[in-house]
Parts: structure tokens; C-alpha cells; sequence
């Protein structure tokens, strides 16, 4: 593949005049190889319409990153580019193929995860600005108070009606279906455990989560918010089950996991998502998901 040099603004942004080998592109994104002198960086580059996913991106990856309990990608430098797009950098990592103990690693960090105190200030549920669960805006206006009156109003307004109102004009049996469990929030969030705000990667499919050469876990691609960290289970549940030995540290490191039904409620979000973004088989999944709850 042919060798380009970067943007000015990367360049400076890195103190330096890095080259760039293109990779596959994403669905909205360009992606590049950087190299300069010993240092290797993945950069994303998007024009104006997906320069807000990116910027969203390295929010999301400093806030995990501070945290500290689990990796993640660092961010080098975020730059603007000329016409309002963006480039992002960040720290390359080479990948193994999970070893046997890498579920057992990884539900301790994400549990270690789970239980540290919400970065917002105060507490709440939401985040500090808008974001993208894959290219779908996410709302994440925060909301009071922190226990189960204030998730059951974030989740009825923010997620399942916000998620509701993007499905296509030819899903009036599931925007129903979805009207029928609103209803229902208050019963569906009163059994198990009271819904607490904790920061969570928030679309943690198997796609979003690897393991470095060291063993290390490690994960991608967020889409950040202070939710129910049972929410995050519920993904990992989704599309596939979290690595063998994982619910068990993670349950010993202080998570819980979801009931049933709490399980269901959470995917429905998630499914709704993929109605909205690829249609098809999804629609069917989610109405169905949806009539099991209400």
C-alpha cells in the first residue's frame, strides 16, 4: 500500500512527521498505520460526518483509562482537520489469542471497573456529553437523583424512548411494543439489585474486547456512560457469552448479575440499536425480545 505523510495537524499535535500506511476503512472512518522513528500509532481519520464519533471515541478512552482497571487504548493526540473532519491517535497494540485464563482476568478487571465511584460529579446517571453507540447517537443528558427513580427516568427517556423515536416508519408494531414496555419500567426495574451509576464501556460485544500479547484484557470502541453496570453484562450476553471463568471473578470482585427479565430489558436497547443501523432480522428480534417484557 502506497506510504502518504500526515496532516500537518497530526504531525505537530505528535511533535513530528509521522507516515501513514492506509488499513481497512470502517463504516464511517479511514484507518492508518503511523509510524515515526520507534513510535507505531493506529490513527482513525473521518471527514465532518464522523469526526464527532471520533472525538466521542477519546473521551470515552480517557475516562476509562483513568480509571485504571482495565485497558485500553491510549489516546496520543485528537486533531481537527481541514473541512471539520478529525484525525485520532492512538497507542498500537499487538493481540494473542485469549489463553485460559484470560476470562477470569478479565471479569476481575471489569468488576474493578464496575465498582469505582461515578466520575461524574454529583452522581448521576448519563455522561458529560452525547456520544455514538456505533454510529447511532447516544443520549446521555445526565439526570437526578442516583438510585433507582433517576435510572428508571434515564433509561425510560434516554435510552428505550430515545431509540424508539429513530425506528424506521415501518415499525409501528414495535414502537408499540416498546410504548408497552415503558409502561411496565417502574415493575421490570424494581426486582434485583437497585440500579447504581458506574462508569461502563458500554457496547462490550465480543468485538470490543481482546487480549494483549501479556495477557493483559483489554477493550476498544466505547461508548461511555454512568449506567446500571448490569447493562454491560447484558451486551457481553447479546451476541455470544463473556470468556470461560469470567462471571465467576467478576462476581468475586463485586458484580452482579442481571435477572432474566432485567437481561432482556437491557437488550432491547441494544436491539433496538441494530434495528435502526442494519434493519432486516433485527426487527424481529427485538419485538419479540420486547413482548416477553411487556
Amino acid at each position: 500500500m502506497d506510504i502518504v505523510e500526515s496532516p500537518p495537524a497530526l504531525a505537530d499535535a505528535l511533535g513530528g512527521t509521522p507516515t501513514l500506511r492506509p488499513l481497512a476503512n470502517s463504516s464511517f472512518c479511514d484507518t492508518w498505520e503511523a509510524r515515526q522513528g520507534g513510535l507505531r500509532l493506529f490513527v482513525k481519520s473521518a471527514p465532518r460526518a464522523g469526526a464527532a464519533q471520533l472525538r466521542a471515541e477519546a473521551d470515552g478512552l480517557r475516562a476509562l483509562g483513568a480509571a485504571g482497571c482495565i485497558r485500553v487504548p491510549a489516546v496520543h493526540a485528537l486533531v481537527d482537520l481541514d473541512g471539520g473532519g478529525a484525525a485520532l491517535a492512538l497507542e498500537w497494540l499487538d493481540f494473542a489469542s485469549p489463553d485460559a485464563g484470560f476470562g477470569a482476568r478479565f471479569g476481575a478487571a471489569l468488576a474493578a471497573l464496575h465498582a469505582q465511584p461515578c466520575p461524574l460529579e454529583p452522581a448521576s446517571f448519563g455522561w458529560r456529553g452525547d456520544n455514538y453507540l456505533g454510529a447511532t447517537p447516544q443520549r446521555n443528558t445526565p439526570l437526578q437523583p442516583a438510585g433507582r427513580s433517576g435510572w428508571l427516568a434515564f433509561f425510560g427517556r434516554s435510552r428505550l424512548a430515545a431509540m424508539r423515536d429513530r425506528l424506521p416508519a415501518n415499525a409501528s408494531d414495535l414502537r408499540d411494543a416498546v410504548d408497552a414496555v415503558a409502561e411496565r419500567l417502574p415493575e421490570l426495574l424494581a426486582e434485583g439489585d437497585p440500579p447504581r451509576p458506574a462508569l461502563i464501556h458500554g457496547d462490550l460485544w465480543q468485538g470490543n474486547w481482546d487480549m494483549l500479547a501479556d495477557g493483559s484484557p483489554v477493550i476498544f470502541d466505547p461508548a461511555v456512560s454512568c449506567s446500571d453496570p448490569q447493562a454491560e453484562i447484558a451486551m457481553m450476553e447479546l451476541f455470544g457469552s463473556p470468556p470461560e471463568g469470567f462471571r465467576a471473578a467478576y462476581e468475586q470482585g463485586g458484580g452482579s448479575w442481571p435477572t432474566p427479565r432485567r437481561m432482556r430489558l437491557y437488550q432491547l436497547y441494544h436491539l433496538l440499536n441494530h434495528v435502526v443501523l442494519f434493519g432486516g432480522g433485527y426487527a424481529a428480534q427485538a419485538l419479540r425480545c420486547a413482548q416477553s417484557l411487556a
